[in-house]
């Protein structure tokens, strides 16, 4: 059984003992976290897509970590002028177990 979810503005293919990496949610390591915005819900030939939600389903998952993601550089140049910039970001981010999918 999978599942299609949104958070964060994004959206995920999940199944039952997956691993995926979201942004940042609240929360500590240990901790269960429930997805509402269930977009779609399969299993094998009969799927429900939502218009836009499923209704009464729901997507259980359990906090991992908390992690930062890679550097990302940004760096802007204006060429002939002495003129130049260097910026750094690392997004933070929640690994997230799922562990079940209530249709």
């Amino acid at each position: 059984m999978f599942a299609v979810i949104k958070t964060g503005g994004k959206q995920y293919r999940v199944a039952a003992n997956e691993k995926i990496t979201v942004m940042r949610l609240d929360g500590e390591a240990g901790e269960k976290v429930t997805f509402g915005e269930v977009l779609m819900v399969g299993d094998g030939d009969n799927m429900q897509i939502g218009a836009p939600l499923v209704s009464g389903a729901s997507v259980v998952g359990e906090i991992v970590e908390q992690e930062r993601g890679p550097k990302v550089i940004a760096f802007k140049k204006r060429r002939r002028k002495n003129s130049k910039r260097k910026r750094g970001h690392r997004q933070d981010l929640t690994i997230v177990r799922i562990t079940g999918i209530t249709a």
